[in-house]
Formats: structure tokens, sequence, C-alpha cells
């Protein structure tokens, strides 16, 4: 029996909102990444979002900076495709064919996550006019990524 609360589960976890100055193909964004932070960024298995109507895909990329000793997590924010899995019969379904991880937040591309949860972004060098400072977001335990981010982990 725990008779204590688990201080982890009300900690935040610190993301970083990205947003591209101009539309790049995923290969070309990450092309210029890996080039100026010497990391190697990769594709690994999506982040999928079971909805009602249609299950989600959001492309996830990884990287580990070997000088930081840091994991480097880069999820779309944008679902890039998705599997119809019924028909909409509702007159005012809650739900569309787009899912986006942070629906407030439309206008971003990618979310960082690193794996020492530190909300300083720094480390990373942006590509020169491809994208915009990376700017800094808390989740609480009270939003649903947090918990999609903690069961993906």
């Amino acid at each position: 029996l725990k008779l204590y609360l688990d201080p982890e589960e009300d900690e935040s976890i610190n993301i970083g909102l990205v947003r591209l100055a101009k539309p790049l193909p995923e290969h070309e964004f990450f092309y210029l990444l890996n080039d100026i932070n010497h990391l190697s960024f990769k594709r690994i298995p999506d982040l999928d979002i079971e909805g009602e109507f249609f299950h989600y895909f959001h492309p996830v990329f990884e990287a580990y900076h070997r000088e930081f000793k840091n994991q480097i997590l880069f999820i779309k924010n944008r679902s890039t495709e998705n599997n119809k899995k019924k028909e909409i019969t509702q007159l005012f379904a809650d739900e569309d064919d787009v899912n986006f991880l942070l629906p407030n937040f439309k206008d971003v591309d990618y979310l960082i996550k690193t794996s020492d949860n530190i909300g300083e972004f720094s480390l990373i060098l942006l590509p020169e006019n491809i994208m915009f400072q990376i700017q800094n977001y808390e989740l609480t335990s009270e939003e649903e990524l947090y918990h999609l981010i903690q069961y993906y982990e």
C-alpha cells in the first residue's frame, strides 16, 4: 500500500514549441538540424492516438546529444496520417480527420521533449532563417498530452 503521494505524478513536463519560419519537408528540416548540431535525428515509431472515429499518427524523431548526455525527441504537433475507424454519425462531433497534440497551438510544428525534463532548449542550435526561437511550455498533469507523453516513454 502506498500511504504517500508519488511526487513524480504531480511534476510537470517541460516541452519546447517549435514553429518553422517556412514550410519544409521533414527530411530537409532534420538534415539542417543534424548538420548544425552534429546530431543524428532518426525517425522512430509514431505516437499514435486512438480517437472515437479516427486513429491518428504523429511522427517522432529522436537523437542523442553525447556532450550533454540527453535524449531529444521532436514530435509533430499535427497528425500526418489517420485511419478512419467508423463513420461520424453525430451532428456535432468534436473529432476531425486531423489531430493536434496541442489544439490551442495549431501554429506549432513540433514539440520537443528532452530526457532530463529541463525547460532550457538552448543546447539545440537553430538553423538560420528556418525556425523561430523555441518557446518553453509546461505541461501539467491535468492535460491529456502529459499522460500521453508519460505513457509513450
